[in-house]
């Protein structure tokens, strides 16, 4: 399928791995440019190499910095004034006990996974309404799904974005904008390799037996693949996904066991 947005533009942010690289992968087989964002240089440089590889015939532009900082977001902003297509992305708050989070934890993952999604809404929105085309990404969580108690402070900020765009992706989509959340479950990336066996050890199980543990308990029966969540990543920034808007699309494997 053609996705209908060669030669289109894109900042795809906390892309140096994970599923935001996957986000970038996807966007630049389908003939996007893009800038994609991170904090550590060669990390970033190295995916940059690997997509102008896998698609030689798009621009690759690396923005080393912190898009959760004021000068991260203006470094991005520099490099592409003005994207059709914004993937925001940001790694997740500390796990803990609500009653030990301090204010500072707080401030910090509500300035990161509410507050910087919103100031890259902001710094670009206008530009995709006169362009009559823009399309927005924000990879959330499924705890805003289904909250998970330890997550507190993921629960709450997430939550706090998702309400937002609840709102703001019904005063553009007439303008042939859309914003969308991606809610991924638990994928195959760097994080998870180095959670799962900090989770075998608090279990007492080798980490064999705690990835089959997890494994059996997602309907799947397994982790998800990245490039699967670029791809879904891709449709919503196509044409075809134009008639979709302000929602909240589960990658969990069927994890999630409600009916709605």
């Amino acid at each position: 399928m053609d996705l209908g947005i060669r030669g289109r533009n894109a900042i795809v942010c906390a892309a140096s791995k994970g599923l935001g690289r996957a986000c970038a992968m996807a966007l630049a087989r389908e003939g996007v440019n893009v800038v994609i964002t991170a904090r550590t240089k060669s990390e970033l440089e190295a995916t940059a190499a690997d997509i102008a590889r896998a698609a030689p015939d798009v621009k690759v532009t690396a923005v080393a910095g912190d898009i959760t900082t004021e000068e991260g977001r203006a470094a991005a902003l520099k490099a592409m004034p003005d994207p059709d297509i914004l993937v925001n992305n940001a790694g997740g708050p500390p796990p803990g006990d609500f009653r030990e989070f301090t204010r500072e934890q707080w401030i910090k993952a509500v300035e990161a996974n509410m507050l910087t999604p919103i100031e890259m809404i902001r710094a670009t929105i206008d530009g995709m309404i006169a362009r009559k085309f823009g399309r927005v990404v924000n990879i959330t969580s499924s705890a805003v799904k289904a909250p998970i108690a330890v997550l507190g402070l993921s629960n709450g900020a997430r939550s706090g974005l998702t309400g937002f765009v609840a709102g703001i992706s019904r005063q553009v989509a007439v303008h042939g904008v859309t914003i969308n959340n991606l809610l991924p479950g638990r994928f195959e990336t760097d994080r998870l390799r180095q959670t799962i066996p900090v989770q075998a050890k608090k279990a007492g199980r080798t980490v064999e037996e705690e990835i089959k543990a997890v494994t059996s308990a997602i309907p799947a029966g397994r982790f998800g693949d990245p490039d699967e969540f670029g791809a879904w990543c891709a449709f919503l920034c196509s044409v075809q996904g134009a008639y979709m808007t302000g929602q909240n699309v589960l990658l969990d494997g069927g994890s999630y066991p409600g009916t709605f």
